[in-house]
């Protein structure tokens, strides 16, 4: 077990580089003036990465460490009646970008994630959101996979083990919620720290 862990520690600290760490940074900045802006954050990925879509969600909308004004994040993963008419009546491959189509606006972010980089219908999504004007953030393995072209701010990480990637992902994502509510929200905190 011990080895185990120590392997898994390895990997962390080779994924968050200083250049990873940097752009990890430039996300933070991203988010915070974009809340401040009134604009929101729309959240895709399939699997893990949905899930991961809705915990991220939950932790702007709810609380990370502290109670405090909710911030508008939108997991695209969350609604049955979407995903399944919009996969039945067109495809799959559209599902989040038919959500971006209707629910992005100029100065909106979309955080695209994937373990492999690949996901045809977060690609999808990435693009559209592109086009209309919002900022991208591609949280990717595999050194960012197809998302490269896609994703103004890139959360990439080098390794193809999908465990580790998503190690990466929750840990990057952590943080990035930390320090949102932390710049956005410290002298403002509304009852007790937990």
């Amino acid at each position: 077990m011990s080895e185990w862990v120590e392997q898994r520690l390895q990997s962390l600290a080779k994924a968050f580089d200083q250049s990873y760490c940097g752009a990890i940074e430039a996300v933070v900045d991203l988010i915070c003036q974009r809340f401040q802006a009134g604009n929101k954050l729309l959240i895709c990925g399939n699997g893990g990465s949905a899930a991961d879509a809705q915990h991220l969600a939950a932790e702007f909308v709810g609380r990370f460490h502290f109670n405090r004004q909710a911030l508008p994040a939108i997991a695209l993963t969350a609604n049955s009646s979407i995903l399944t008419s919009v996969s039945n009546d067109y495809t799959y491959d559209i599902v989040f970008s038919r959500q971006v189509e209707a629910l992005g606006q100029p100065g909106d972010i979309l955080w695209g994630l994937s373990t492999s980089g690949k996901s045809t219908n977060v690609l999808h999504a990435l693009k559209c959101a592109k086009d209309k004007g919002l900022h991208t953030i591609g949280m990717a393995g595999n050194n960012g996979g197809l998302f490269q072209e896609f994703a103004d701010y890139p959360l990439f990480v080098a390794d193809k083990n999908t465990p580790c990637i998503q190690e990466v992902h929750l840990m990057t994502y952590h943080h990035i919620c930390e320090q949102v509510e932390s710049r956005l929200f410290a002298q403002k905190s509304v009852g007790i720290k937990v």
